[in-house]
């Protein structure tokens, strides 16, 4: 579905929304009438569970004040995480797919659920109630309060890093954390947590390097 304006059109895909921009008009003309949009004239769409937003600018340029303005108006609405910001004309394959990480912005609220196929970034926090899944690693710039499932498709190399650790419940592969009431005591700072001999182990993130080395050693690289 396609909602068409002059300024801001919003078309629906598979896996959530695509803003586009128009990219000749002021800048503080597309702000408004985005801004009337997100709280005016779309609330079926832009209310309920999590959507994925990617923003286009076609050939508009800007700077990181004006990003930063657009990004506010849609983080108004807490079910929109914002993916990318004119993303790249070409998906990535699979292969390049599992090994990048995917940046996305926003906060997850009890009851919602973000999933990815890949490595995953999230700079914000996820509440009590909210979930993190995903089949690579997942790091959290932010409060983890809920839970995260690390390597979800049997990747027990995979890690969940955050930089305030509290979470409801830790899942590496089919591996489950211990309980939540452990977590009182960790000392501030990142940490990230890994799988070795099959038990869930935390560690300060400054040793991710050395922990990495010890799986390709491992693997034979």
């Amino acid at each position: 579905m396609v909602v068409k304006s002059n300024l801001v059109t919003i078309k629906g895909i598979k896996d959530g929304l695509v803003f586009l921009l128009d990219d000749q008009c002021e800048f503080e003309e597309l702000l408004e009438e985005l801004r009337y949009k997100v709280e005016y004239t779309h609330q079926n769409i832009l209310t309920g569970p999590i959507v994925h937003v990617d923003i286009k600018l076609g050939s508009r340029k800007i700077v990181s004040e004006q990003k930063e303005l657009l990004l506010d108006i849609l983080k108004q609405k807490g079910n929109l995480l914002i993916r990318s910001v004119e993303p790249p004309s070409h998906r990535p394959d699979t292969e390049e797919k599992k090994e990048s990480i995917y940046t996305v912005t926003g906060m997850i609220r009890s009851g919602q659920v973000l999933h990815h196929d890949g490595n995953l970034l999230f700079l914000g926090d996820v509440n009590p109630g909210g979930t993190i899944t995903c089949t690579g690693d997942i790091f959290v710039l932010g409060a983890l309060r809920g839970m995260a499932h690390a390597g979800n498709e049997g990747n027990r190399n995979a890690i969940i890093a955050a930089s305030y650790f509290s979470p409801t419940q830790l899942r590496i592969s089919d591996v489950i954390s211990r309980p939540p009431d452990e977590w009182e005591t960790r000392e501030a700072g990142i940490e990230f947590a890994y799988l070795q001999e099959g038990t869930m182990q935390i560690d300060k993130m400054s040793n991710i390097g050395r922990l990495r080395r010890e799986f390709n050693v491992f693997k034979g690289v």
